[in-house]
């Protein structure tokens, strides 16, 4: 049964500290089968994540193998009508992989109470920063670094940052800290959301999430 949750943050300034504005999101959450949808959607997503490119010949396949080996009797060996079984050695493959795609069904209503649940179960480690784009003008990796001092965030754990769009300048600052993910709020799903130890949002990426996730 799905309960309704109310969260509220304030934000937090250029120098750490606490400002006045306030952000709350009304979630609809899961308390029973919360975990069960949320390892569902992480699921697929995975699943969504596979090429299906893998491929292996079969005997009708493999290039050559069009001549008798030998003859039927006579010989003494065993009969062979083709050097592409997958009995002999360069031949094909028995039962072996073929490209496939796989798709796990789930609907849009539980894909959203999903990430809810599991942005609520999150809610201690989510941390609102005004004024985060504004900050980082130039494509520095130190720029960023030194903002994650002034928040008090550890760069060796995983940290989430969810913006309403990427600018260039936060791309590239970012892109050399390999435990640090930033993402639209638009393409915010629950694997991202579970892997991270530490969530930053932007206000206009709070908006963006109430907007698409919340009712």
């Amino acid at each position: 049964m799905a309960v309704q949750k109310i969260i509220e943050y304030n934000s937090l300034d250029s120098n750490g500290q606490i400002s006045s504005d306030k952000y709350n999101f009304k979630l609809n959450i899961l308390e029973d089968s919360g975990n069960y949808l949320i390892h569902r959607d992480i699921l697929r997503h995975q699943i969504s994540q596979k090429q299906g490119t893998v491929s292996t010949k079969t005997r009708s396949e493999v290039r050559g193998g069009g001549k008798k080996p030998w003859q039927q009797k006579g010989t003494g060996r065993a009969r062979a009508g083709s050097s592409r079984s997958p009995l002999w050695r360069g031949g094909g493959v028995i039962f072996g992989p073929k490209p496939k795609t796989t798709h796990l069904k789930l609907n849009k209503k539980e894909r959203n109470l999903a990430l809810q649940t599991l942005f609520y179960n999150k809610r201690n480690n989510i941390s609102v920063i005004g004024e985060l784009e504004s900050l980082i003008t130039e494509p520095k990796t130190k720029g960023f670094c030194d903002i994650c001092k002034n928040y008090n965030l550890d760069i060796n754990q995983k940290i989430l940052l969810v913006v309403s769009k990427k600018t260039i300048p936060l791309k590239l600052s970012t892109q050399n800290l390999k435990n640090v993910e930033l993402i639209s709020a638009s393409n915010l799903n629950t694997l991202s959301l579970l892997k991270a130890k530490q969530i930053l949002l932007t206000p206009l990426a709070v908006n963006d999430i109430k907007e698409i996730y919340c009712d």
